[in-house]
């Protein structure tokens, strides 16, 4: 099972530092919790995985800064093939309609579809690994089947995003993406998987995975608000206080993630913004985009990598160890 390893780990300074020299022979493992209770919440901040992830979820934030989604952006051959995984799990929802059931939310179906992705995640994943990663396999593809809900309660929410964000961080690592890859991992890959998600939570009727309500940012994601806040950096005309204004949705959602967010909630929510989306409307007054995205860093931090309900979820294998940084 010993394979070549090239893994670079972006760090969390966003540096990409490459291991090859230091680790000529990878072992790789199938995830495991290790996040058992508050009291190991130390050893996961002090682990080789949050540095990691960190450091590629701000690597991501650097790549979009200033840019809009409708950029051209460098469509590698992984990014092709990661993109057909998406539209097949999206193609297995129209195959796996709602059944009729007393419960208003939680549709039954979606453990049918989920179990179908349980059963074809590997061989799903397997052809965006190169030869010598042939083994990787069930390391990497269970980071995938982790990242789009809990087949028990019906539910997704941050953790399942950071599961999914843990996917793309360990294809980094194992270059099958690169730095030319990144604005692609946004604005086409992490799009398409929004999508997807979309389409899970509203079909099968999904609960919010720990959602703190009107005083959370969202219900179901965090980072499309985080990255999509890096885009708008140094934007000549849309401001912070115009996000909740419709007309600016409408005419710029196809462009910008965060108002895509916005859109995204306005159709599932009624009532006036600033009392379903208690948290967002506070950011609406915030002066400048730099001070959001900061913000927003600070507290993607505090409200999901530093919480135990949503960390003890996490899954560390080779690729993100448990291991101190």
């Amino acid at each position: 099972m010993a394979e070549k390893s090239a893994t670079p780990n972006p760090s969390e300074d966003g540096e990409d530092r490459n291991t090859e020299n230091s680790s000529p022979e990878h072992e790789f493992s199938v995830p495991k919790r290790e996040i058992l209770s508050p009291m190991d919440m130390g050893k996961w901040q002090k682990s080789q995985a949050y540095r990691d992830y960190l450091g590629f979820v701000l690597t991501l934030n650097e790549a979009v800064k200033g840019k809009s989604r409708t950029c051209e952006c460098h469509i590698s051959e992984p990014t092709e093939k990661l993109l057909g995984i998406l539209d097949t799990l999206d193609r297995w929802v129209d195959e796996t309609p709602p059944v009729e059931q007393p419960q208003r939310f939680g549709n039954k179906a979606y453990r049918t579809w989920f179990q179908r992705l349980e059963e074809n995640v590997e061989s799903l994943v397997q052809p965006l690994l190169p030869e010598k990663y042939h083994t990787a396999g069930p390391e990497v593809a269970v980071y995938l089947r982790e990242g789009v809900g809990n087949k028990t309660r019906i539910d997704y929410g941050t953790g399942h995003e950071a599961a999914f964000t843990a996917f793309l961080c360990c294809l980094f690592k194992l270059r099958i993406f690169t730095e030319k890859d990144m604005l692609a991992l946004i604005f086409r890959v992490f799009h398409r998987y929004l999508e997807v998600m979309r389409k899970l939570q509203t079909v099968y009727r999904m609960e919010p995975a720990g959602s703190q309500g009107v005083w959370g940012l969202d219900d179901f994601q965090f980072l499309p608000f985080l990255w999509g806040s890096s885009q708008f950096l140094n934007h000549p005309t849309i401001e912070p206080r115009h996000f909740p204004q419709l007309e600016i949705v409408q005419h710029h959602h196809t462009e910008y993630m965060f108002l895509d967010c916005i859109r995204f909630i306005n159709t599932m929510k009624t009532g006036p913004f600033a009392e379903h989306s208690h948290t967002l409307w506070g950011i609406s007054g915030v002066p400048y985009w730099g001070k959001v995205n900061s913000g927003l860093i600070k507290m993607y931090k505090a409200e999901v990598l530093n919480k135990f309900p949503v960390i003890q979820h996490f899954l560390f294998g080779s690729l993100l160890s448990i291991q101190p940084a």
